[in-house]
């Protein structure tokens, strides 16, 4: 029997999360002559976006790294057709990008990914190497202090709590507190400038954008591995995600919404 996927393959397909990320790509005003790298690319959905808004500019590269030979090879595959900008794949690690990569590039973009990280700083210290003066560190996230509003608290009470249950009833299981990993600790928006600050560079845009998320979107995200170990630790990730698809089917049939907000936060900051 094939193993089964828990990527986040499933949910960056989704059409709002593309338009998402294209909008905060548009904030950074991509264009001819530069060398941009996109962290954590995965399988090339950002960088396609990327190469896309640099269609008919010359002289450009765009270096995609990722620390997943598997997903590497999938976007190569994927931006196979991508003429217009000279693309590259890198496998790394984020925390040696700056040894990868080498020579300086002018924007640093890093999608959906700045929450797992352990020890923020580490990286930040490899972005600021990395950027030219004047360059841009961009990213986004829906994982920050913020990123529930009041207005959605009931769907994720309501949401975990079915979860359980269904883990209880069907599996004789329950979540373990002592694996939550530390990581999962979300930032303030502010204390996300400050972070960027204290590592040479200035925050000049900052947007919250509300998104409309289906249920469909929660379907995807609850078979990506790190929501699940993130949300439901120390259970095995088939029961667990087979609990929050469930249940969210459940919750959303019980609220007789069609959609939840989720709230992500965009930063554009600027290399001093």
């Amino acid at each position: 029997m094939a193993s089964q996927d828990f990527s986040f393959g499933k949910f960056s397909a989704n059409s709002f999360y593309s338009a998402l990320n294209g909008r905060l790509v548009d904030m950074a005003e991509v264009g001819s002559g530069q060398r941009i790298v996109d962290l954590a690319c995965g399988t090339g959905g950002v960088t396609q976006l990327i190469a896309e808004r640099l269609r008919g500019a010359r002289d450009s590269v765009i270096i995609g790294i990722d620390q997943s030979s598997i997903a590497l090879k999938q976007a190569v595959d994927n931006l196979k057709d991508a003429r217009d900008a000279a693309v590259q794949f890198v496998q790394s690690r984020v925390e040696q990008m700056a040894d990868s990569v080498k020579e300086s590039v002018d924007t640093v973009f890093y999608f959906n990914a700045i929450h797992y990280l352990s020890d923020k700083d580490v990286v930040l210290e490899e972005v600021s190497k990395l950027l030219k003066p004047g360059g841009k560190f961009v990213f986004n996230t829906s994982f920050y202090d913020g990123g529930q509003s009041t207005e959605t608290a009931l769907f994720y009470r309501k949401w975990m709590f079915k979860t359980v249950r269904i883990l209880r009833r069907e599996y004789g299981l329950k979540p373990s507190k002592a694996d939550k990993v530390e990581s999962r600790r979300h930032l303030t928006a502010d204390q996300y400038r400050e972070l960027v600050e204290a590592h040479g560079m200035t925050v000049v845009k900052q947007q919250v954008d509300p998104v409309p998320v289906p249920l469909e979107g929660w379907l995807d995200i609850s078979t990506f591995e790190d929501f699940i170990e993130g949300t439901i630790p120390g259970v095995p990730l088939d029961k667990a995600s087979e609990s929050l698809q469930q249940a969210a089917s459940e919750t959303f049939e019980e609220l007789g919404v069609d959609y939840v907000y989720r709230n992500w936060l965009g930063v554009v900051a600027v290399r001093v």
